[in-house]
C-alpha cells in the first residue's frame, strides 16, 4: 500500500492486515514525483515477488474560480491526480505484462463526466483518468490485464469537507441523490472487490459509477 504525502494511514492499515495474518508492507511518498512512483512499484515487487493488483487512489482537490486558478494548483493536481495514474499504471503494468495477468483500478469521479464548479483542474484530471483507463485497457486486455475505474459520487471524505460545510451546496447535492444520503467510503468496497477479482475478468475499460443514483438525475 502507498499514499500521497505523509500520513499514519498506511501503518494503521498494515496493523489491521497483520492482525489477520496477511503479509504487508507500508510505503509512503508523494506520488506527484516520478521517482516515488518508480520506488513504490519496485519495493512492492521486491517484497512480494510480483504485483497483481494496483489501485490508483491518490487524489487532491483545490477550489477556485477558473479565471483565478493558479498555475501552482493546476500543476499539483495534474501531477498527483493524473500523471501518477499514468506512471504507476505503466510501471506496474510492465510486471503484469510479463506475468500475463493483473488488475488495475483507477479512481475516477463524477467529474469524469461533468464539469463541476470552481474545480477546473480536478475536472480535467478526472476526465483524463477516464480516458487513460480506456487507453490502457485497449492495449492490455488481450494480455490478461484488466484496467477499469470506479467513479465515486459525493462521498463523506476530506475532499468534500468544504461542500458539506456549505449549507446551501450540501442541501442542493443531497436533494439530487436518489439514495437520499451522501456516500461513505465503505460503499466503494464491493465495487473494488469486484474489479480486483476473477468476477471481472471480461470487464475492460469500464468506469463503474457508485453515486447513489446522482447521474440518473
Amino acid at each position: 500500500m502507498a499514499v500521497h504525502g505523509a500520513s499514519a494511514a498506511p501503518k494503521a492499515a498494515q496493523q489491521k492486515l497483520l492482525a489477520l495474518g496477511v503479509d504487508s508492507i507500508a510505503l509512503a511518498g508523494d506520488v506527484g514525483e516520478i521517482e516515488v512512483c518508480q520506488r513504490l512499484v519496485e519495493d512492492t515487487v521486491s517484497h512480494f515477488g510480483s504485483i497483481d493488483i494496483l489501485v490508483n487512489n491518490a487524489g487532491i482537490i483545490r477550489r477556485a474560480p477558473a479565471a483565478e486558478y493558479s498555475e501552482e494548483d493546476w500543476k499539483a493536481l495534474v501531477d498527483v491526480n493524473l500523471s501518477s495514474v499514468f506512471r504507476l499504471t505503466q510501471r506496474a503494468g510492465r510486471h503484469m505484462l510479463a506475468q500475463g495477468a493483473g488488475k488495475i483500478i483507477n479512481i475516477a469521479s463524477l467529474l469524469t463526466f461533468q464539469g463541476g464548479i470552481l474545480v477546473p483542474a480536478y475536472a480535467a484530471t478526472k476526465g483524463g483518468v477516464g480516458q487513460l483507463t480506456k487507453a490502457f485497457a485497449n492495449e492490455w486486455a488481450a494480455s490478461g490485464i484488466n484496467v477499469n475505474a470506479i467513479a465515486p459520487g459525493y462521498m463523506d471524505t476530506d475532499n468534500t469537507e468544504a461542500l458539506r460545510k456549505n449549507p446551501e451546496r450540501a442541501r442542493q447535492i443531497l436533494e439530487r441523490i436518489p439514495a437520499g444520503r451522501w456516500g461513505a467510503p465503505d460503499d466503494l468496497a464491493g465495487a473494488a472487490v469486484f474489479l480486483a477479482s476473477a468476477a471481472s475478468d471480461y470487464v475492460h475499460g469500464h468506469v463503474l459509477v457508485v453515486d447513489g443514483g446522482w447521474l440518473n438525475r
